[in-house]
């Protein structure tokens, strides 16, 4: 069954129908609509390309520090970019009472599509910017296409969180375990 579209909610107690989820509380579905707020997903965004931007340029550093080629540079970067996306999303899950393992489950379910479309349009801008793939991390050049990307990014990424937020998918199964 999938349980992306459904959070737990304690203040009920036990489901008379018998519907219990992963830690035997009631599960209710948290499909919003298509009334789902740009502030929410403008925050789920936000909170993506922290974690984003954060292995990305991590990436980025130790793959020109190693004098690693451009490949395996944006290999790491975008390793590291899904790592620390995921991370905000799996302490904070964690932090709320989930389990380790529902709360892997439920940062899968509401990152991937997000750090997926952020990474390629990110990824996209600086490939496709002149000289951007061999700038140093001292050129202005690194610097701008990198935060251009990202700026992009979110432009795009955000109407694509609302949707799925609308549609109970996304940083919707997040919050509804807050």
């Amino acid at each position: 069954m999938d349980h992306s579209a459904h959070h737990t909610d304690t203040a009920t107690g036990p489901d008379p129908a018998g519907h219990e989820g992963h830690h035997g509380r009631a599960v209710h579905g948290t499909h919003p609509g298509p009334g789902a707020s740009w502030g929410t997903a403008v925050k789920a965004t936000l909170h993506c390309l922290t974690g984003c931007a954060i292995g990305e340029i991590l990436g980025m550093v130790i793959g020109t520090a190693l004098a690693w080629g451009n490949v395996p540079t944006m290999i790491l970067a975008i390793a590291l970019a899904f790592l620390f996306g995921y991370s905000f999303t799996l302490f904070a899950v964690v932090r709320a009472g989930i389990d380790l393992r529902s709360a892997i489950t439920i940062a899968l379910a509401a990152d991937t599509v997000s750090i997926t479309v952020m990474e390629i349009v990110d990824n996209g801008i600086i490939a496709l910017v002149p000289g951007a793939m061999d700038a140093h991390l001292s050129d202005g050049l690194f610097w701008s296409s990198l935060l251009g990307g990202f700026a992009v990014a979110f432009l795009i990424t955000t109407p694509v969180n609302k949707w799925m937020i609308g549609r109970g998918k996304g940083h919707a199964v997040v919050h509804a375990h807050h």
